[in-house]
């Protein structure tokens, strides 16, 4: 009987831990915004990229450790000049997070989740509770990394070459 209950734990603790290799329905039709303010969806942004990898960083312009990360991020774009940089931004001032990307000089395509880092499908489907948080998507719009808090992560650079 013991035996028969580990077992089921192992079980159950192995599903809680799976991670995805693509994103669910409804984080694909989230609602993002562009920087011209433009309404869209986080599959077609994510579609318009097919055939290329993406690194996506979500990030806000109020986090410290996501401006900390900012020059890695960078660096990875020199080495990495045919990845696409999409930054997902949770902040819920658009006003700042528009500011911020200028203000850190940040290159790359830029959106806004408006309802922030503890609501909407996409961060929930990511299960936010820390920024920054990065991820790798694919050619073909796999996801090859799912969960990488820091920019200087070797996961990241691992799933970039692949």
């Amino acid at each position: 009987m013991i035996k028969q209950i580990a077992f089921i734990s192992f079980i159950f603790a192995s599903c809680i831990f799976v991670t995805p290799t693509q994103f669910s329905e409804k984080a694909l039709n989230d609602t993002l915004f562009s920087l011209k303010g433009e309404k869209t969806t986080f599959k077609k942004i994510i579609n318009q990229y097919k055939g290329k990898k993406v690194l996506i960083d979500v990030w806000a312009s109020w986090c410290g450790d996501c401006i900390g990360g900012l020059p890695k991020v960078k660096m990875l774009q020199k080495e990495f000049p045919n990845v696409v940089f999409l930054f997902l931004s949770v902040d819920e001032d658009a006003d700042r997070w528009k500011n911020g990307v200028e203000r850190f000089k940040i290159i790359g395509e830029h959106y806004n989740l408006p309802k922030g880092m503890k609501n909407g499908d996409f961060v929930n489907f990511l299960g936010v509770s820390w920024i920054p948080r990065y991820l790798v998507v694919d050619e073909f719009g796999g996801i090859t990394l799912f969960n990488a808090t820091k920019s200087s992560d070797k996961k990241i650079v691992e799933a970039l070459k692949k």
